[in-house]
């Protein structure tokens, strides 16, 4: 009796394996919905250009609410960003990395930008106003506010630790919460396609 030939066997199974899907990083939103509207000032130079998540439409938009004075976990994931982005390599196009300040007190649309760019030149940011904050809070189920006195310099601002990654159509996709490496962060783009 011929012992049975392993080799076919093999590759049935390897082909099997590599169709099972691998898990997401981030916190997949199913059904995908729409992703709330978003409209931030301009800068100081330009105040008629104003940032609008429906101008992005056709990108894989990921989108994180902080503020310039946090002292931890905004640098921490605009860092795992910018290593997300090197990871893409040539993929980064129609993917746009945007940050949004929360601390309207502070932060300057220009200052958000200059924050942003530090981590990466391709990296937008904005701030939101007094009167945009509460309708983006409302709108995207978030919480941002004043911890400490905002009349003295270093109150800090209780936001979102997440990232939320809208993709080309428009629609919420991924929540990708703090500390989810770049490699990581940039496999799950991939897949958003």
């Amino acid at each position: 009796m011929r012992p049975p030939r392993l080799a076919p066997l093999l590759s049935i199974a390897l082909g099997l394996a590599a169709c099972v899907d691998r898990p997401w990083h981030g916190i997949v939103l199913d059904p995908a919905t729409p992703a709330p509207p978003l409209v931030a000032a301009g800068t100081a130079e330009a105040p008629a250009s104003r940032f609008t998540l429906a101008s992005a439409r056709g990108s894989r938009v990921l989108v994180y609410f902080g503020y310039t004075h946090c002292p931890d976990v905004c640098p921490t994931t605009l860092a795992d960003w910018a290593r997300a982005r090197r990871a893409l390599g040539a993929d980064t196009l129609g993917v746009r990395w945007v940050f949004v300040s929360v601390d309207p007190t502070r932060d300057t649309p220009a200052d958000a930008a200059a924050y942003a760019r530090q981590f990466h030149p391709s990296f937008e940011g904005t701030a939101l106003t007094d009167a945009e904050l509460a309708p983006v809070l409302r709108d995207w189920s978030i919480a941002a506010y004043p911890e400490g006195d905002p009349r003295t310099p270093d109150y800090t601002v209780a936001h979102p630790a997440h990232s939320f990654v809208v993709d080309a159509e428009g629609r919420l996709r991924l929540m990708i919460p703090p500390g989810v490496p770049g490699d990581s962060i940039a496999e799950d783009l991939r897949r958003l396609r």
